[in-house]
């Protein structure tokens, strides 16, 4: 009787700890080989030809 919610709440738990290994693993990933911040460079550089 009480075996339904016990599977729930178990594979709720299981969903909920392999998203948080996934989003940990690719944002760590992304960290590493992400592009590097852009700082030095003028905020003008980041301007359209049009608003020059």
């Amino acid at each position: 009787m009480m075996k339904t919610p016990v599977v729930l709440v178990a594979a709720t738990l299981t969903v909920a700890i392999l998203l948080a290994a996934f989003l940990l693993i690719a944002t760590g990933t992304r960290g590493d080989e992400g592009l590097p911040l852009l700082t030095g460079q003028p905020a003008s550089g980041f301007l359209s030809p049009l608003t020059k």
